[in-house]
């Protein structure tokens, strides 16, 4: 039985450290995570959600941002014999890959090669994927590029989300990561990487990504907004302010046609209607359902709660998303 170190930092990273602090085949013996940081309007110092957990389950905390000497000593003194990284949101330099005997294992939301990187559910979910992955692989100095172990999928239902299928993902792979260790404590080395035209990269997420825009076929404007669900945030414009959209659906075929013969003709791309109590709003194909938005200023609501206080506008056709 291997001790190992928990490395994770975000909510994503909670369900494997239950799984592996629960497991008769490895032993948690201390966690890594980053350092507290400020939370809310009021900027109060918070642990991450790994250290909160850790606490409770009475395992040895290290807090720190960056690999450094301070925290080398303390995860020597742990006398682990490999570890597992989650989400934990630094860069291992060689010194700490090299300074356990099996090394670092990583679970990563991808079927690596593919979308390497600091945001892999997001940038597959916004490409139109329909079948996430995630894969256990050994770090080394490269992006995502170490010998691979376990793997396994997920398909994307209509109402997933990035943030829905990666903590589906997480609640797995806690499994996958005690499969790793089994083997790797067996003498495995795991299945070298093909660089290859099947390599892509995930870059992080930034504001902008969120942004929906209008004239794009509605396939196409769901999928970015899967992807960037719950963050960045999808949203677009409503005047001068930006206006989030906090839920967005395909819409049926029989209320796209009583809307289209109610309005004279389809929706015009960025045109919002309320009909039949639900709020369409046209795209560059079919419309798409509105569920739940935030006008600037406001807190989250039901759209139709929002378009029957938008009423006026409304029916004179002024309210147009851009």
């Amino acid at each position: 039985m291997l001790n190992i170190i928990y490395a994770g930092t975000p909510d994503v990273a909670v369900p494997p450290l239950d799984y592996l602090a629960n497991s008769d085949k490895v032993r948690v013996v201390g966690v890594l995570t980053r350092e507290d940081a400020p939370v809310g309007r009021k900027r109060v110092l918070t642990p991450s959600p790994v250290a909160q957990r850790a606490e409770e389950l009475g395992l040895p905390i290290v807090k720190a941002n960056r690999w450094n000497d301070a925290a080398a000593a303390a995860i020597a003194e742990l006398n682990a014999d490999a570890a597992a990284v989650v989400a934990y949101g630094a860069l291992l330099p060689l010194p700490a890959l090299e300074s356990l005997r099996y090394g670092w294992v990583n679970l990563h939301f991808s079927k690596l090669p593919a979308w390497r990187g600091a945001a892999p559910v997001q940038r597959a979910l916004i490409a139109g994927e329909q079948e996430i992955f995630s894969t256990t692989f050994l770090l080394e100095e490269g992006l995502d590029t170490g010998p691979t172990f376990e793997q396994e999928s997920t398909p994307v239902a209509a109402d997933d989300t990035a943030g829905s299928v990666l903590m589906r993902l997480a609640t797995s792979g806690g499994a996958l990561l005690e499969r790793t260790f089994e083997r790797l404590e067996a003498g495995e080395s795991g299945t070298v990487q093909v660089e290859d035209e099947s390599v892509s990269y995930a870059s992080k997420m930034s504001i902008a990504d969120g942004r929906l825009t209008w004239t794009e076929p509605a396939e196409q404007i769901l999928a970015r907004f899967r992807g960037v669900t719950p963050e960045p945030g999808a949203w677009c414009e409503l005047g001068e302010n930006r206006f989030k959209i906090g839920g967005l659906a395909v819409a049926d075929e029989r209320l796209v046609q009583s809307l289209t013969e109610a309005n004279g003709g389809p929706l015009a791309p960025g045109a919002v209607r309320l009909h039949a109590k639900k709020v369409l709003v046209g795209t560059g194909t079919e419309p798409l359902m509105l569920l739940q938005v935030q006008p600037a200023g406001k807190k989250m609501m039901d759209a139709p709660a929002w378009a029957r206080g938008a009423g006026k506008d409304m029916a004179e056709g002024l309210v147009v998303l851009a």
